[in-house]
């Protein structure tokens, strides 16, 4: 029986997500079609993709990137939209079924929150959305009869192996983590951490935020708070192990003492794929794992001391309320910073629990409250950094 082709949105496009977004819908034997792409500054990048894929709209989101950008290359019938306002516009259009949401921080939550609203499936790979709104959106996506489906393979892990029991028999989830390039580093030698150190990941190639967050671990951190929302769990049913290989993407422990845990070759192609296709698996584009040769599987539990975000993590996920957000947009300023040479690695984190600790908690704060929250935590990392 032949499958309908489903039109899918990739929100950030150029971005390693939104790439490889592309690689499994191209795989996928014309049952998912690239109807709209947007990008925040790699617009020439966009445009090429324009060229190759012909989707029927692309967005350039920042407006003064759009105005300088020359867009006589585009493909006839592809239609230009701007700004923010775009993102939405794409999200909701009817002709859209799926709405990958892969752009990075905080600026993704208006286009998961149209595509919400809107009633869509959405793959998302925006951590951020849950961290900032956990419960607005899972509230949204209740009311409107959305579809959610992680993307992060983590959470898309968790999502997989649950169907091997019923909610009420869930014991706990087991969040796995590289530990990144530090995960045997002293407090002498993390002191110390460069730019490159902390770019330099030793599983997976993602963006510089993303990296910087996995070196610190605050990745995990906001994979915490995520979880809560997005599995409806208690913070006290959420742990980290951390797991070098990267095969085991996350377990689900049930009352019975089962493990169910999914493996995977450490490619994002996978739980991408699985989102695209949801509630059916096809055959894939990513690397298989080969069970013919020696492999072995490490776990070990994190150190509270060299991964301080982590108990960061499990508060905010315990608290709940303004205290996502907070956190959120503090660790976005705080690695723009470490990036820009204006804090040390060693006082992301620091940074990050004074800001939350300083600010106003409203445990159940309206959508408007955590944007004005993220604004204003953004502004205080800065002025954090430089008062250090």
């Amino acid at each position: 029986m032949s499958q309908e082709v489903a039109n899918v949105a990739v929100l950030g496009s150029t971005g390693s997500i939104g790439r490889n977004t592309l690689e499994v819908i191209a795989g996928s034997h014309g049952t998912l079609r690239s109807i709209g792409l947007s990008a925040h500054a790699r617009l020439d990048l966009l445009v090429e993709q324009a060229q190759e894929l012909h989707p029927q709209w692309i967005v350039a989101a920042c407006p003064r990137l759009a105005a300088a950008q020359d867009w006589s290359r585009l493909p006839v019938g592809t239609e230009l939209l701007v700004g923010p306002e775009g993102v939405e516009s794409l999200a909701r259009r009817p002709e859209v079924q799926i709405v990958v949401a892969a752009i990075v921080g905080s600026a993704g939550l208006r286009g998961t929150w149209a595509a919400l609203e809107a009633g869509k499936t959405v793959a998302l790979a925006n951590k951020e959305t849950m961290v900032v709104a956990g419960p607005l959106v899972t509230q949204l996506a209740q009311k409107t009869q959305a579809r959610i489906v992680p993307v992060d393979s983590e959470h898309s892990a968790v999502f997989q192996a649950l169907q091997a029991g019923r909610r009420e028999e869930v014991k706990r989830i087991i969040l796995t983590a590289s530990g990144g390039p530090f995960r045997n580093h002293t407090p002498e030698q993390l002191a110390s951490v460069t730019i490159a150190d902390a770019l330099r990941h030793p599983t997976w190639t993602m963006g510089p935020k993303i990296t910087i967050d996995s070196a610190t671990m605050m990745n995990k951190a906001l994979e915490i708070i995520e979880a809560r929302w997005l599995f409806d769990l208690r913070a006290d049913q959420i742990d980290v192990v951390v797991h070098p290989q990267s095969i085991v993407h996350s377990l689900v422990e049930f009352i019975d003492g089962s493990v169910i845990a999914q493996l995977g070759s450490p490619d994002m192609k996978l739980p991408i794929q699985y989102a695209l296709t949801y509630p059916h698996r096809t055959e894939g584009v990513a690397r298989p794992l080969d069970f013919t040769r020696t492999m072995r599987l490490d776990f070990e539990p994190p150190d509270p001391e060299r991964f301080p975000a982590l108990a960061l993590g499990l508060e905010v996920a315990r608290t709940g309320g303004t205290a996502g957000a907070v956190l959120n947009a503090a660790n976005e300023g705080a690695v723009a910073a470490f990036l820009g040479g204006k804090l040390h690695f060693t006082d992301i984190v620091p940074s990050c629990r004074s800001v939350l600790e300083n600010h106003h908690f409203d445990p159940a704060p309206s959508l408007a409250q955590l944007l004005e929250l993220d604004v204003w935590a953004r502004q205080e990392v800065l002025r954090w950094a430089c008062l250090s």
